[in-house]
């Protein structure tokens, strides 16, 4: 039985939502539980899984919906009280019954916060670019969460900021962190001398806490969104956010991280680094240095080829150690051998299972290093080849295809819990690869759950080998500590960061191919 509830005229950012949608879904028996704004794109999915078209079908994008489905009213009553709570808690944030309710709207923002400089826009993607054109009118630099904001409208936005002399950072863009603030996806990092632009948002991620193990920290983190080193937007927020770096006093190391960028661009960027008088790090993860006439531009910008070499040698960089080609490398011990005498004949296969997009990314290019590009399908580089049920793969499950019509996996661990249970419980898979991301705005205890999925996939598929690393530190509300402890003791084989956890993965593989060659 269905339950559909509507709040006329009701706005909650996407963010808050997808986490109460969280939250219904791990109610026993709620077969669906979405708490939406009712977008074109909501209302088309709602309607798609069953939902009563003529109720919905007349409401607007301003409208909230709570549409739930189970098989006892008992449980749509209970989602429906957790929903209410969740909304009251949310209007409402202090104990004290006479606090101020949130303000309304950008004009509501700023009447409350008049030194306020930026805005982070997130509502649905058609109508992000109407609001940041807003923001930048009144003189805000704008953070963009929201997705699916076309192309056109990107390139507009941010060459109207160039104009203004501000920044935009997105659309699309998960991670940021401004003097200490995070904001979107983000871990706490200490301060220190290092700025990072980037257009990979658990890249940022990645090198911020492999910086912050390391000793050093961080003043600024500026996300890009993904597109913004495409041809078509020409990096124009990353050289911005490297120009405002280089003008900061207190970055005297710049950090540049990306996804292959097209070739031009590329070129730009590493021109605009080589011009300072501030050393930097370029990793453009997949792509060797972008070759350029500057015979000279090693002297001050330094190329790396995974994310721990650029957290490790922009943290040389601020101390003022020597660079070397040297780097602290996990190898393979003869106790970790014993993991491979321990699977059975039919235990072949590795999957890697990713919640974030860019640390699948850097594993898929190690595996294929190790094991053959061919050996290696992944959604990453063809959606459809990800089906089969033998060979190595690796899937990124925050793609669209998985999230259409639930939260993210950094937010909600559910389907990524199903993907181990499906997959680490298969009698040909010999080991799973997966990352685990900390940080405000994830899951309060990812390792938890993931935990129990490998616990029970092992229990169906004996000599299942668990391979992950985690992103985040210490300050984290999960706790670095804690959430290694969790998957330890589920007998997950913890390496200190995803290239080498990747590495770790593939040697495991090649040792287990020769041992039965």
């Amino acid at each position: 039985m269905d339950k559909i509830d509507i709040r006329k005229d009701t706005y909650f950012d996407s963010v808050f939502l997808m986490a109460a949608s969280a939250r219904l879904a791990r109610i026993e028996g709620l077969e669906q539980g979405h708490l939406v704004l009712a977008t074109p794109q909501n209302l088309a999915l709602l309607m798609g899984q069953g939902f009563d078209a003529t109720t919905l079908q007349s409401l607007g994008p301003t409208d909230l919906v709570l549409a739930l489905r189970a098989g006892q009213t008992a449980t749509l009553e209970q989602a429906s009280a957790m929903a209410a709570d969740l909304l009251v808690a949310r209007s409402a944030p202090g104990s004290d019954g006479d606090a101020p309710s949130p303000p309304v709207g950008l004009e509501g923002g700023l009447a409350r916060l008049t030194d306020a400089n930026l805005a982070l826009i997130s509502v649905p993607g058609e109508y992000a670019a109407f609001e940041a054109r807003k923001a930048l009118s009144r003189g805000l630099h704008v953070m963009i969460f929201s997705n699916n904001v076309p192309l056109e409208q990107e390139v507009a936005l941010k060459r109207r900021a160039q104009e203004l002399g501000l920044l935009v950072m997105g659309p699309d863009c998960g991670t940021a962190m401004i003097a200490g603030m995070p904001l979107g996806f983000a871990n706490r990092i200490r301060p220190g001398c290092i700025g990072l632009v980037g257009a990979s948002g658990t890249g940022l991620q990645e090198v911020s806490c492999q910086i912050h193990r390391l000793g050093s920290g961080v003043t600024h983190i500026l996300g890009t969104g993904g597109h913004d080193l495409s041809s078509a937007v020409g990096a124009m927020t990353t050289l911005e956010g490297v120009k405002l770096l280089a003008q900061d006093p207190a970055t005297r190391v710049l950090v540049v991280v990306s996804k292959p960028p097209a070739r031009e661009v590329a070129e730009r960027v590493v021109f605009s680094l080589a011009r300072l008088d501030k050393p930097s790090v370029v990793c453009f993860l997949g792509q060797q240095s972008a070759e350029s006439d500057l015979e000279d531009r090693g002297r001050l910008v330094h190329h790396a080829g995974s994310l721990t070499e650029t957290a490790w040698l922009a943290h040389r960089l601020s101390t003022g150690d020597s660079i070397t080609t040297t780097l602290p490398f996990h190898t393979l011990r003869m106790d970790e051998l014993l993991l491979v005498k321990g699977m059975a004949p039919s235990q072949r296969n590795l999957w890697g299972l990713f919640t974030g997009g860019t640390l699948g990314g850097e594993s898929l290019l190690i595996l294929r290093t190790h094991l053959g590009r061919d050996r290696v399908r992944s959604n990453l580089s063809a959606p459809d080849a990800t089906d089969a049920d033998d060979g190595h793969t690796l899937l990124d499950l925050g793609d669209d295809v998985y999230t259409r019509d639930r939260p993210h996996p950094m937010i909600d661990p559910t389907p990524r819990c199903k993907q181990i249970l499906q997959h680490g419980g298969n009698p040909r898979t010999a080991l799973l690869l997966l990352d685990l991301v900390l940080g405000s705005g994830c899951h309060p205890d990812p390792a938890a759950a993931a935990a129990d999925a490998i616990i029970t996939a092992r229990e169906t598929n004996p000599g299942l080998v668990v391979v992950a690393s985690i992103t985040g530190t210490e300050l984290d509300p999960q706790g670095l500590v804690a959430q290694q402890r969790t998957l330890e003791q589920a007998g997950v084989q913890v390496l200190p960061g995803n290239a080498a956890a990747a590495s770790f993965a593939a040697r495991l593989i090649q040792a287990l191919e020769e041992a039965r060659s």
